[in-house]
């Protein structure tokens, strides 16, 4: 899949100026991850599982 095809979003707890954020990006078996400063370089890809481990992770206090 092309990565222009992936439906892109910024969490919402992202600024107004939109900087320093990552965006996502879901398909069926994995979470799509890129700089949204700039889209043009090469983005990461984890399992869904291991999205569910960072967000869980980053969450704690």
């Amino acid at each position: 899949m092309n990565t222009s095809e992936l439906g892109w979003f910024k969490s919402s707890y992202s600024s107004a100026q939109g900087d320093d954020c990552v965006e996502v990006a879901l398909t069926e078996g994995a979470v799509h991850v890129r700089d949204s400063k700039d889209v043009t370089r090469p983005h990461f890809v984890l399992g869904r599982e291991e999205w569910s481990r960072f967000v869980r992770f980053a969450a704690r206090d």
